[in-house]
């Protein structure tokens, strides 16, 4: 899949510089863009030539909200690389997400690692939960707030023998951590093709894959998929959210739940709104900083 790597140069004071990258972020995410990388002018973002919008990125930066920030960019064509180099090469520290006693999965812990870096006293314990993510140009490695939001979210949900619906699955972590805290099915898809291909692939490196079904496609290939689901996951950004959520809405059960990530706190009434128009209830949100994670539920 081919990519644009736009280069966007921010004027700004120094004490202001990483809250305006932030918000560029989040405006070029309602345009497409699926991930960022900070460099000294700025951020470098990464956006799929097929949806590239470049008016419509120009009209979103016009907003930016920091009268003392000034927003430029250029694009260019990407080179064909692992976006997720650096993960393959060096790996990352383990990621440990934890329950609370009182949570449906009695104090467990969520450890997400590179099968290299796992400390023994994380290894084989009985309230542990492993998790093994080879990131192969695909995004969810835990480290972003918006997953580790997603994976605490879900240790508060009894799954057991749920059927799982992940909407953008990436790697595949939610899905997979899903069905190791007992979903009996998890369905996944996603846009890109390597991601698609890269969550069956960790689905099998955790021994999940005969429960999980990997899908390429946008929320219209649900369509193709039968019956519907206990919970539904999605981690994107908040204009997918805004414009798929009906076709969430229709895939999920009486008494389902719907949980959601991938946008700001300032986004929550837009994206509450919405799922109160399709008859869903807003039972509980969490915030990491600015990023915001909120669960609905359906009657």
């Amino acid at each position: 899949m081919k990519y644009y790597e736009v280069r966007f140069h921010i004027e700004s004071p120094a004490e202001m510089m990483q809250d305006a990258r932030d918000i560029v972020a989040a405006l070029a995410g309602e345009a497409g863009f699926e991930t960022f990388e900070d460099t000294d002018e700025g951020i470098t973002g990464y956006v799929q030539q097929a949806v590239f919008d470049k008016p419509m990125l120009s009209s979103l930066l016009a907003d930016v909200p920091l009268p003392s920030c000034k927003v430029t960019f250029s694009v260019s064509e990407a080179e064909d690389k692992d976006w997720n180099a650096r993960w393959e090469e060096n790996g990352f520290e383990p990621i440990v997400v934890k329950n609370t006693d009182s949570g449906a999965n009695n104090g467990k812990s969520v450890v997400i690692h590179d099968g290299r870096n796992l400390p023994q006293e994380h290894s084989s314990q009985a309230n542990i939960i492993e998790i093994e993510i080879d990131a192969k140009m695909a995004f969810g490695t835990g480290t972003h707030e918006t997953t580790r939001m997603m994976v605490s979210a879900l240790l508060d949900i009894p799954l057991r023998g749920c059927r799982v619906l992940d909407c953008g699955t990436g790697t595949g972590i939610l899905a997979i951590a899903a069905l190791k805290l007992g979903a009996s099915l998890a369905v996944g898809y996603d846009i890109d093709e390597w991601s698609a291909d890269n969550a069956r692939h960790n689905a099998v490196i955790n021994r999940v894959d005969e429960h999980f079904t990997s899908l390429l496609g946008d929320a219209s290939i649900l369509k193709e998929v039968t019956g519907s689901f206990d919970v539904v996951l999605a981690n994107i950004n908040r204009n997918i959210l805004l414009n798929d959520m009906e076709t969430f809405v229709s895939k999920m059960a009486p008494h389902s739940t719907l949980l959601l990530s991938g946008f700001y706190m300032q986004d929550i009434p837009l994206l509450e709104e919405k799922a109160t128009v399709l008859g869903l209830k807003k039972r509980a949100q969490q915030h990491d900083g600015d990023w915001a994670c909120v669960v609905f539920s359906k009657e």
